[in-house]
Formats: C-alpha cells, sequence, structure tokens
C-alpha cells in the first residue's frame, strides 16, 4: 500500500540527513571535551608510557592530551617518526606546564628501546604506572597478495610491540619505591588491539591475526602477573577516523557517502580517537582496579551481534 504524493525515498534521505547532522554535533562535542571541561585527577601523579602518538589525528595524540588534563606527572611518548613529536610536547605544555613531557624517537617494536624508556621512568621518577602499548599499522592486502614477510612484519609491529611492552613494563611496575608513595607493585598496561581481533570481517588476515594475538596477549598476561597488582587489557577499536583509515574517510567524502561510514553498527557511525582515549584513561585510572585479562570493544556495538540487515531484526 502507498500513500498518494509520498516519497519513501526522500523520507529515508531525509532521516539519513538528519542522523549525520547529530553524529557531526555529537563528535563536534566530543571533540571539544577538553576544552570545556576542568582538569581532572584521575591520574594525578601517575608516569606514564605512551606509544603510537605522532597521528595528528591518532589515539596516541589524543590519550596523552587526556592523560595530561587528568593530572599526569611525567609522559613518556614513543613514534617511529619524529614530525610530529616536538608539536604534541608543546602542545601538552602550553595547556599544561605542570605536566612533564619526554619526547623519543624510537620503534616500539624494539626491544632495546621498549627496555630503555622503562628505566628511563625507573632512573628519573623512581616508578612506571601506566604503559599504553597503542602503536601499530593497519593493512589492506588481500589474502592472494599477502606475503610471509609482509605477515611477519605486521605480527612484528603489532604484536610484538605488545609483548615487549608487557614484559618491560611489568618489570618496572614490580619495583617499589616509598619516596615516590610505591610501596607496592602495580601498574596498568594497556594493549590497542582491534575489533578485527575479535570476529572476523573488520581487517585482512595478518592484520586481524596480529590484533588476535594481542587480545589472548592481555588475557594470558594476566595470569602470568597474578597477585602483582599490575592490571592488563585492552582495547578493541571499531571504526574510529584516525590517519590509518583515512584514505576510506576521504573516498567517501569525495562520493558524497560519508554519512554512510559506520552505518553497519548500532550507533550508526563512526568513532573518533577522543573516544579510544577515554577507555585508555579509564583502564589506566583507578577507577578500573577491578578490571583485569579484558579484552575491551569500543565499536558502537559492532561486535555485539552477527551481521543484520540494518533497521530489521535479524
Amino acid at each position: 500500500m502507498t500513500l498518494k504524493g509520498y516519497d519513501s525515498s526522500r523520507s529515508t534521505k531525509g532521516k539519513a540527513d538528519d542522523h549525520y547532522k547529530r553524529t557531526l554535533a555529537r563528535i563536534e562535542k566530543i571533540q571539544s571535551h577538553l576544552a570545556n571541561s576542568p582538569r581532572g585527577s584521575k591520574l594525578k601523579g601517575k608516569v606514564c608510557v605512551i606509544t603510537g602518538v605522532g597521528s595528528m589525528k591518532g589515539i596516541g595524540r589524543a590519550s596523552a592530551m587526556l592523560f595530561a588534563h587528568e593530572g599526569a606527572r611525567h609522559l613518556y611518548l614513543i613514534d617511529f617518526l619524529p614530525d610530529n613529536l616536538p608539536n604534541l610536547k608543546d602542545t601538552i605544555q602550553k595547556s599544561y606546564p605542570d605536566v612533564k613531557v619526554t619526547t623519543i624517537q624510537a620503534d616500539a617494536a624494539d626491544e632495546t628501546a621498549i627496555s630503555n624508556v622503562c628505566k628511563q621512568a625507573l632512573a628519573e621518577e623512581g616508578k612506571l604506572d601506566v604503559f599504553f602499548a597503542n602503536a601499530g599499522i593497519a593493512t589492506v592486502s588481500p589474502l592472494a597478495d599477502a606475503t610471509a614477510e609482509a605477515f611477519m612484519n605486521t605480527m612484528r609491529i603489532n604484536a610484538l610491540s605488545c609483548f615487549l611492552a608487557i614484559k618491560y613494563a611489568s618489570e618496572a611496575m614490580m619495583k617499589t619505591d616509598p619516596a615516590t608513595g610505591k610501596e607496592y607493585s602495580g601498574g596498568s598496561i594497556i594493549l590497542t588491539a582491534s575489533v578485527a581481533g575479535l570476529r572476523s570481517g573488520a581487517g585482512p588476515i595478518d592484520y586481524s591475526a596480529s590484533k588476535a594475538a594481542v587480545n589472548s596477549m592481555a588475557m594470558t598476561s594476566a595470569y602470568q602477573l597474578q597477585k602483582t597488582d599490575i592490571r592488563i587489557n585492552s582495547i578493541c577499536p571499531g571504526l574510529i577516523e584516525t590517519g590509518m583509515p583515512a584514505a576510506t574517510f576521504e573516498y567517501a567524502r569525495q562520493r558524497g557517502t560519508i554519512s554512510k561510514v559506520g552505518q553497519l553498527n548500532p550507533l550508526g557511525r563512526y568513532g573518533v580517537a577522543e573516544e579510544i582515549a577515554q577507555a585508555a584513561l579509564f583502564l589506566a585510572s583507578d577507577d578500573s582496579s577491578y578490571v583485569n585479562g579484558q579484552n575491551f570493544a569500543v565499536d558502537g556495538g559492532l561486535s555485539s551481534s552477527v551481521p543484520v540487515v540494518p533497521g530489521r531484526w535479524a
């Protein structure tokens, strides 16, 4: 049955446009959080390491800014590329002059580099409280085009980097120093995984395998580190507008289909780096003191269901 003069396609398009306008407003509010909120104290006095901070729109940068906003004492910020490190340091120190910032150009999958930054934190601050192993790469090659060399490189950057963070950060977090207020071992290790490490369909085989390994390490390490008060969890982002999927977003904008990006999850939108940073803050802070060995999906609900036709029940 149809109604005279009723254009269902126009109605559907109108609803989609309204939803996208709400999405843009929501994202703008999320991204302006630091400018519109008073300083917090969730990480007051904590010494933190974050890897993968180089992207101007990345999770690492957003997390560094939020950690500073929440009172971190000293941030050790690492990226493979040195290009944007001075800007990040200047931006943090301009807004938060009480926060110490040390930037380091290094490979997060280099054992010596990760061992050294943990030793540096102990030497300079007497403790290490948080290690956010966020560095990683995204790949796009289908199985037929994937090579053994590329597979192992993805595993090295995405998975080995997390192993090294777990190994050396946990060692540092077991050190005690009453002079710094740390009388007992403890800390929080956070790994950036992906929804691709939980379900298939969110990335190619090498990327998905590397992120599944990260999720497994978070669960396994929790028991390897039992009774140390060192918590370890992974964050599994869904589709987030960072530097990695920039080509996807740019292509959609050129085609005029940007409103459809992220429509497969129940929220019907993509996410932004600041939303993952908030998850990292929760896991880094004492708010998550009983959260351990978990793979924390932050994906708009994408991984909560088998595939369904949008707008219909399975």
